[in-house]
């Protein structure tokens, strides 16, 4: 074994691979993209075997840049898309189906079926999680009422379920590993986060049999080898954490009331409350932050589905710009006279309105308004939302007090512009981070701490470094004044309006 360790990111719309040395530096990355399924409205879908791919293309990719072999590899961290459901047959290792997106909403009549026979109360208390279309735990108990005797073969052991990071480990283990982390597992409306087991008063409401589901370890743990076959050598898999949690980690938020927020598809901010498993009264979630040594930290997170994706909408859909980085530049030269608030619900409204019904609209639009107030608008709909994360935040922890300093990450805070506003209507400082793979490095450091090569948890704190810090220069009047119209573009959108 050498002192390498690869960290595999699968994403929503692509999955990567960084190799890092025993200095904690990237030597190599890979990278490659998949089809996304969108069979009906609402609907979103991959194909497994398609994720399997992509995840051994960008390996290979990564070992050919970082000029390593797999026998070279001391460790292994996976970090993966969370709440996606993968249902496989246990002989075969073959899909039921096409997995089911995080941001799959056709559950959300299910959804709204259990909240009347007022169940969300119960889901609330053992999971933190809410009863909403984004969990995994509806949309495995939609494929087994619609797969023709997909539910009485899971009742058998016939069959697996695993989120994104179940399945990799079955098929990089050659599916000697059913196994997942105290993360993963905590998104799926199934799992009791206070006696960290899966729930059986929950599996019953949602008719999932228990056989069906996988070992959970703490986040640094042994989840397996790799096959030979497969992988070109035998190597452990020793950390694994959902894509946000990783990202957490990656940010050395290892302290109660430190926060960080990705931008990627979507965005994910988690604040700290340490062995606190706080009970949010803004519809917060109350999630697992990671779980070490068998000791469980909590977090309040607050998910907002579309942020980079907005971006992606005004290149592909409307075609205003060619590429995603021209929306900083664009937004510098918006006419600063027109207010225009994109509220972008494509796919509802997350964290604090959770409105599965609420759909896209744009407000403020003058004849004058063009791509630049398009862009301006895109990118402050990601600022807006993360402030009203934050206020929710605050509202429900005060332990932390109402300074918070918040460290970014994803492919969104390579915008100067985007960075500045943020912190401007934030009314905070913005931290952005020398090594920006938070998300992989933050898999890697479980794996790579695991396996005796990389530092602890102190020491990994201290060596994590600020690329740039984003003071707020706004004047207040101004932050009030959009604030006020963003709200009102918001309440103007939600369903029940």
């Amino acid at each position: 074994m050498g002192g390498f360790v690869l960290a595999i990111d699968q994403g929503t719309t692509s999955s990567r691979a960084i190799v890092f040395d025993g200095d904690m530096r990237i030597v190599g990355i890979g990278q490659k993209e998949f089809p996304q399924h969108f069979p009906k409205s609402g609907w979103v879908e991959h194909d497994p075997e398609d994720i399997w791919q992509s995840v051994l293309a960008s390996i290979h990719d990564a070992f050919g840049r970082a000029r390593v072999e797999p026998h070279q590899i001391a460790a292994i961290g996976i970090t993966n898309q969370r709440e996606t459901v993968v249902v496989w047959d246990r002989e075969t290792g073959r899909p039921l189906q096409n997995a089911i997106v995080w941001q799959d909403r056709r559950t959300a009549s299910y959804c709204d079926k259990l909240k009347r026979q007022d169940l969300e109360k119960l889901f609330v208390r053992k999971t933190g999680l809410l009863l909403d279309p984004y969990f995994s735990g509806t949309k495995l108990s939609w494929l087994l009422s619609n797969v023709k005797g997909a539910r009485a073969r899971a009742a058998k052991g016939e069959l697996c379920f695993g989120t994104i990071d179940t399945y990799l480990i079955w098929r990089l283990t050659g599916g000697r590993a059913h196994v997942t982390d105290a993360t993963n597992a905590s998104r799926t409306l199934m799992f009791n986060i206070a006696t960290n087991e899966w729930d059986s008063e929950l599996l019953e409401i949602l008719r999932v049999p228990a056989a069906m589901l996988p070992e959970v370890k703490d986040c640094a743990a042994d989840f397996g080898v790799t096959d030979p076959a497969v992988f070109g050598a035998a190597v452990p898999i020793l950390g694994v954490a959902g894509d946000q949690q990783a990202a957490t980690i990656g940010q050395a938020c290892f302290a109660p009331g430190m926060m960080k927020s990705t931008y990627g598809t979507g965005c994910f901010a988690l604040l700290n409350t340490g062995s606190d498993m706080v009970r949010s009264k803004s519809r917060l979630l109350t999630t697992i932050a990671y779980r070490i040594d068998g000791k469980t930290t909590y977090a309040l997170e607050g998910s907002i589905f579309i942020a980079g994706a907005a971006v992606q909408w005004l290149r592909d859909g409307l075609k205003v710009i060619g590429d995603a980085r021209e929306t900083g530049t664009l937004a510098e030269l918006a006419d600063p006279g027109q207010q225009v608030y994109l509220v972008p619900a494509f796919t509802g409204l997350g964290a604090p309105w959770w409105d599965p019904e609420a759909r896209g609209a744009v407000f403020g639009m003058t004849r004058n308004t063009g791509p630049a107030e398009f862009a301006r608008a895109a990118l402050e709909a990601v600022c807006y939302q993360t402030r009203d994360l934050l206020d929710a935040m605050h509202k429900d922890w005060r332990n932390g007090g109402d300074e918070t300093v918040l460290r970014v990450d994803g492919g969104m805070v390579a915008s100067d512009w985007t960075m500045q506003r943020l912190a401007d209507l934030l009314d905070s400082p913005v931290d952005r981070p020398a090594i920006t793979e938070t998300t992989a490095l933050g898999a890697a450091f479980l794996a790579g701490s695991r396996a005796g090569i990389w530092p602890g948890m102190e020491e990994f704190s201290r060596a994590w470094a600020r690329d740039r810090r984003f003071e707020p220069a706004m004047d207040e009047k101004t932050r009030a004044m959009k604030l006020k119209g963003w709200r009102n573009a918001v309440r103007r959108t939600l369903s029940d309006f």
